[in-house]
């Protein structure tokens, strides 16, 4: 009976998962969801195993290793940490010099040729983005297809406990780094921080498992962590490498990972993604302040990802707080409205236009990229120019500046000399210089409403087509400059009707910046972290912190973020931080359904076992055994990829259907745990890959050296609320549903798991101080020095009716 109960409860989560593929693959089929589906049968989507299987073969490698091991790893740890941070601050600034130099020779070329025929300078200027987003597309979609969106939903899926195929391979990592400079380098209404993100958990991986087999870029000496609970913890410091890196933020790095990504968390591995975003910000740091000589092009002049506003406003009043809430407000509006409609736009996209092919979605891509070209070029033409206000020498701003010269106050196809175009000072140039003008402080009525407004909605237009093409696109610096331009037309308005000179239209923009973030990412702290660190302004905190809360509950009455919606959209199963209201009212086993799961015995057929994996594809397997009463027991977990080790090798195999000595350790342990930890850039072992002859098919296998004997187990009334938070918080992949255990046998307290060695008492004789009940004729409990009646006991035929 109680082997029926445990059919119905475990793979409760991975059976829910079983049919969800890999929606980036390009070898697969859509199915009417827009879901992709691979064309062998495989899944794209597999959960990862981030509990620790403590075996035989794990207990012996613990045994085996000294202090010294434990001294080496940790050494290791921290050396791929900084190996993480100098790779990840490597590639920004390779992305950002050479994102920065396309830019700079598209408006040096595109300004010298306007000068002689505008038509001319618009035909280069639109071919010089097109060759860029045609190079960007082109890579993803014939080299990298994992490599296209953010990718920021499938890392947070990775750390979530799930595995999308492709994601970390070493192709997508140089797909993501060079088709960020053609989509960003062509003007396209994205950003490249959210791929930078991608791109350091990427190099984190790499790292991790030595590196490219496929390419022959593998190194045996980094080999050393394998398992998924490793690879996650370097992924993680990667993740926030790559904040990091886009941002100058080592701290809203680490925030970052903490809040948007991961699912769990541990003091030990905190100090690491700290060390290791505060090694990029050196290593972006060393870049600047070596290319500031005028080495790396164009990048000396633009800058690099920071908009430094401490000039800007020095105090605000009462009375500003609420037009500031109205920010907020507005952002939390404008961030939902985006999020659905990139969510419709996706879903239409990948269910009705990418299923024609790699043709359409490069054509997709090219058409969208002379439309921006169009509307940056041609939108300016048609606004007057505006007369430059009185030189101030302590302002230190020139009026006016030719197209592409990172500066405010951009004259183009103006007549007089003393003119400039106020949205050719935002389209003319690279989207970090276009913040920096619309923060930047005194520089009063820069802007025109009517400007503004032209240019909030043909942006926030371009940004919800643009997203979810094939190319790296972030949605990070798209949404600073959506929230940037209304935050700074309300600025305009608070200027006219307040009439103070300290009010700064900049600081508003920055505000607006922040509530369009929080409206849309429904991040808080880590992005407030992150505005203040960018913008060097830490008397703007309280402000941020008002609009990020205002704009994320805003933005909660209509939908969840936009990471959430698209990995939905993409069928990753993420378990997200509250579980639903309606499972306060369910139980475990209400959850587990009808579904059956199968259990193997302990001694099993090698036939048996090959027609079980072949007939279903459950990753995990309870495995059974007898009591000399005939009771059945439950003595452990068997997941499929160990199973499958054991056919491969063959060495387990055995003639005799009677148990190995697990006693004594002796004969028992044949491989190495290393040997069942699945690769990383590889599915592993399936069991098409195993072949066996009518000889290995009649042996058998004790399954008790490979097993998890203590899985994660539940009674079957549990709330699925406690069971989902269990889940979540320890990363797990299965959890047993039992019936209600019949008796007690101890009892941990906090005392218990306080207690120290002392250094004149051998570990041997140190035994937990659990509380334990006796089946007496007088049962009573031991605490501390004191006897008490056990309750338990007393109801013990009540208990016994639960047993099967």
């Amino acid at each position: 009976m109680l082997a029926n109960h445990l059919q119905n409860g475990s793979e409760t989560s991975g059976l829910l998962w079983s049919r969800i593929p890999n929606a980036e693959d390009p070898g697969g089929e859509f199915d009417p969801v827009g879901l992709s589906k691979k064309s062998d049968g495989t899944n794209g989507v597999e959960s990862l195993d981030y509990e620790v299987i403590e075996n035989y073969a794990y207990r012996e490698e613990q045994a085996q290793r000294g202090r010294l091991f434990v001294i080496y790893q940790v050494a290791v740890k921290w050396f791929f940490a900084l190996l993480i941070g100098v790779g990840t601050g490597l590639a920004a600034v390779f992305i950002n010099i050479s994102v920065e130099n396309f830019a700079g020779w598209k408006f040096e070329l595109t300004f010298k040729i306007i000068q002689h025929s505008y038509f001319a300078g618009f035909i280069l200027y639109v071919l010089f983005n097109l060759v860029l987003v045609f190079s960007s597309v082109y890579i993803v979609t014939q080299f990298a297809p994992a490599a296209a969106g953010s990718g920021i939903p499938e890392i947070k899926g990775y750390l979530n406990g799930v595995e999308i195929h492709g994601i970390l391979f070493f192709r997508t990592l140089i797909g993501k780094i060079f088709g960020s400079i053609g989509s960003v380098g062509g003007g396209l209404a994205l950003g490249k921080e959210g791929p930078l993100v991608h791109t350091g958990a990427c190099i984190a991986s790499l790292l991790g498992q030595g590196g490219s087999k496929k390419y022959h870029l593998n190194s045996r000496w980094l080999q050393v962590f394998k398992s998924d609970r490793d690879q996650r913890d370097l992924v993680t410091c990667g993740c926030a490498a790559g904040v990091a890196a886009a941002f100058r933020a080592p701290v809203g790095g680490v925030l970052f990972a903490l809040e948007e990504v991961t699912s769990w968390w541990r003091s030990q591995l905190m100090w690491r993604v700290f060390f290791t975003s505060a090694i990029v910000a050196v290593v972006v740091r060393t870049a600047m302040g070596w290319c500031r000589s005028g080495k790396c092009g164009h990048f000396g002049s633009g800058g690099f990802i920071i908009w430094d506003i401490s000039d800007g406003q020095e105090d605000y009043s009462f009375q500003e707080l609420l037009p500031m809430a109205v920010i907020g407000v507005i952002g939390g509006l404008l961030g939902a409205l985006f999020n659905q409609l990139t969510l419709y736009v996706t879903y239409w996209r990948q269910n009705y236009l990418h299923k024609r092919g790699n043709r359409v979605k490069i054509i997709e891509a090219c058409i969208i990229s002379v439309l921006t070209s169009i509307i940056s070029f041609g939108l300016p033409l048609l606004r007057r120019c505006s007369p430059c206000p009185e030189a101030d020498p302590t302002a230190g701003i020139e009026c006016p500046r030719p197209p592409g010269m990172y500066g405010n106050y951009v004259k183009f196809y103006c007549r007089n000399d003393r003119e400039y175009n106020d949205l050719a000072t935002i389209f003319f140039n690279t989207q970090d210089d276009a913040i920096r003008n619309l923060f930047s402080a005194k520089t009063v009525h820069e802007f025109s409403a009517p400007s503004l407004l032209s240019f909030l909605v043909m942006f926030y237009t371009l940004a919800v087509v643009t997203y979810g093409t094939a190319v790296p696109a972030g949605q990070f610096v798209p949404g600073i400059m959506i929230g940037s331009t209304y935050g700074r037309l309300v600025g305009m308005f608070v200027v006219k009707f307040y009439h103070k000179p300290n009010i700064e239209e900049g600081t508003y923009a920055l505000l607006g910046a922040a509530s369009f973030l929080g409206g849309s990412m429904r991040m808080t702290v880590s992005l407030c972290v992150i505005m203040v660190e960018i913008t060097n302004n830490l008397k703007l905190l309280p402000l941020i912190m008002l609009v990020l809360l205002i704009s994320k509950a805003v933005g909660d009455a209509f939908n969840e973020g936009i990471y959430e919606e698209q990995a939905r959209l993409r069928g990753i199963p993420l378990l997200e931080s509250r579980p639903k209201y309606r499972m306060r009212k369910m139980t475990a086993r209400e959850a587990c359904g009808n579904q059956k799961v199968v259990s193997l015995p302990r001694i099993v057929k090698v036939s048996d076992l090959v027609s079980i994996l072949h007939s279903n594809k459950h990753n995990g397997f309870p495995v059974i055994d007898h009591a000399r009463n005939g009771e059945t027991l439950v003595i452990g977990l068997a997941l499929r990829s160990h199973l499958l080790v054991l056919l491969q090798t063959k060495e387990d195999f055995q003639h005799s259907p009677l148990p190995c000595d697990t006693q004594s350790g002796t004969g028992i342990i044949r491989h190495h745990f290393t040997e069942f930890v699945k690769p990383a850039s590889s599915r592993g072992l399936s069991i098409e890959d195993i072949h066996l002859n009518s000889d290995d098919l009649e042996m058998y296998i004790d399954l008790a050296p490979i097993l998890n004997p203590s899985p994660y187990v539940v009674p079957e009334d549990m709330s699925l609320t406690k069971v989902y938070n269990l889940f979540r918080q320890l990363g797990l992949r299965h959890i047993f549903v039992v019936p209600r255990a019949s008796r007690v046998i101890g009892l941990i307290t906090r005392k218990d798991l306080l207690i120290e060695e002392e250094d004149n008492e051998d570990s041997d004789t140190v035994e937990l101080q659990s509380t334990s009940v006796r089946g007496q004729r007088r049962d009573k409990t031991t605490i501390g020095n004191s006897e008490i009646e056990d309750p338990f006991l007393d109801h013990s035929s009540r208990q016994n009716s639960y047993r099967s």
